[in-house]
């Protein structure tokens, strides 16, 4: 995997850009002036990343996601991250059939959805997982592969499904290795 040196990541005129940040050449940015990345945050191969979207400290976005922050924005805490294929979006049509739809048709003609993801310190998405817009997903939380979420998850809880339905409780034993990974890194 080839990643921008980080003076080519500096003259892609990023809001913030942290120390040790890793991305694919083969990503596509738009908006790259809304975007505020974390140290040591990494965004692999072939993901569409656009506009506003912030990445804490130790984020990963494996290959194939879509994030998409529009104009309200998506925040991802500290080591949290999407498996591959996930999908993030801010905004959506009205799929109701109570006006047109698609970016070929002029805003006055269309009602849009368009609100803030927020993605907790900690939590993590499985592969080809989708999240609506306005949702938050809670600290430590864990969604399976291929769900679909539609609700706000609590934090240290684990879901699954399609819609994604809580399943347990999350260890926070990971808590203690943060701690470590922390100290070792000064």
């Amino acid at each position: 995997m080839a990643f921008y040196s980080r003076e080519e990541l500096e003259s892609l005129g990023f809001k913030r850009l942290g120390k040790n940040i890793s991305i694919s050449k083969k990503a596509s940015l738009y908006h790259t002036d809304a975007m505020e990345l974390g140290d040591n945050s990494r965004i692999d191969d072939f993901c569409l990343i656009t506009g506003k979207v912030i990445l804490g400290r130790n984020v990963h976005i494996a290959p194939y996601c879509n994030v998409d922050g529009g104009d309200k924005g998506i925040y991802f805490g500290d080591f949290s991250g999407l498996a591959y294929a996930c999908h993030a979006i801010t905004r959506s049509d009205d799929y109701s059939g109570n006006s047109l739809t698609n970016p070929t048709i002029p805003n006055e003609f269309k009602t849009s959805i368009n609100k803030k993801i927020n993605i907790g310190k900690h939590a993590i998405l499985g592969a080809m997982s989708i999240i609506l817009p306005g949702i938050n997903i809670g600290e430590g939380s864990s969604v399976g592969a291929h769900s679909l979420i539609t609700k706000d998850t609590e934090d240290w809880t684990m879901y699954f499904g399609s819609p994604a339905k809580k399943i347990k409780k999350r260890s926070q034993k990971l808590l203690i290795d943060e701690n470590l990974y922390l100290k070792h890194e000064q």
